[in-house]
């Protein structure tokens, strides 16, 4: 007598550069605490011109494909339907691929972060300033639409970013008021502050850090603690980092993929701290 045949699944992280990507770390917790034991999570190097390929390539056993950069938009194309929340942000993270061949994209960033926030206590803001204008900065202001009351405040270095994150203001239907990066120092006095630069561009505002500071939610995970993150959190703000944004939008993807909820939270963030600290 045979045992049943285990049914394989696959995922994937898609991305370039993609080596650093902790996502398989992550995923790979989650299908362990889920029992999953058939389904394989990996990592591939691909790039805009190569993405039409590769997801013509995938065969039945494919589940779905977290994208980071700099593939979020240009996927948006080659897809069957788009959630409301990616098509907000024209960015998606996940692709869902169904079993009728559909693929499905959706952005799990937004609630990603409105998650990792309201894990902290924080669930509703008066104002908040965000520090950068990338697609990063498009999420976070999409995920403030919902918990911020105000005005939200974005440093930025360029009219030409200025222009666009005020067109992402008015298309999300926010108060949105640009100011320049030379007076980001002053956006360290917001109840809650969005950093979505790239590592190393706000160290030089940790000296500005106010004596009682609000809420840093800073995406950078690696390295960790950032200049800024460290004094907040030496003042006795709250931090939210970078390692809880993706573990939380990471849980939504699981749960799209895999069908399975709860994704174990606990467990993948634990996965990912280990990692993090044997680089």
């Amino acid at each position: 007598m045979t045992g049943a045949v285990q049914e394989v699944h696959r995922a994937a992280v898609l991305g370039s550069p993609i080596a650093h990507s902790l996502s398989p770390v992550l995923h790979r917790a989650a299908y362990a605490g889920l029992g999953l034991h058939g389904w394989t999570y990996d990592r591939f190097e691909v790039d805009e011109a190569a993405l039409p390929g590769f997801l013509a390539g995938l065969g039945p056993e494919w589940a779905g494909l977290s994208l980071t950069m700099p593939l979020k938009r240009a996927v948006i194309p080659l897809l069957d339907e788009v959630s409301d929340t990616a098509a907000r942000v024209e960015a998606v993270n996940t692709v869902v691929l169904a079993r009728d061949g559909r693929r499905l994209g959706d952005n799990t960033d937004i609630p990603g972060m409105v998650a990792a926030l309201r894990e902290r206590g924080v669930e509703e803001v008066e104002s908040a300033a965000v520090l950068g204008a990338g697609a990063t900065a498009a999420s976070a202001v999409a995920a403030l639409a919902g918990i911020c009351s105000g005005e939200i405040v974005a440093y930025v270095r360029s009219a030409a970013r200025a222009a666009e994150m005020q067109r992402w203001g008015d298309r999300l239907g926010v108060r949105l008021r640009t100011a320049a990066w030379a007076d980001a120092a002053e956006a360290l006095h917001a109840p809650l502050v969005v950093a979505t630069t790239p590592a190393g561009a706000t160290d030089g505002l940790a000296a500005a850090v106010p004596a009682r500071p609000g809420t840093l939610f800073d995406v950078l995970y690696d390295p960790w603690p950032t200049a800024l993150a460290g004094r907040w959190a030496a003042r006795g703000g709250l931090v939210v980092g970078g390692l809880d944004l993706l573990v939380h939008q990471a849980v939504l993807q699981v749960e799209q993929m895999t069908g399975r909820a709860p994704a174990p939270l606990a467990r993948m963030r634990a996965a990912g701290e280990h990692a993090l600290a044997t680089r």
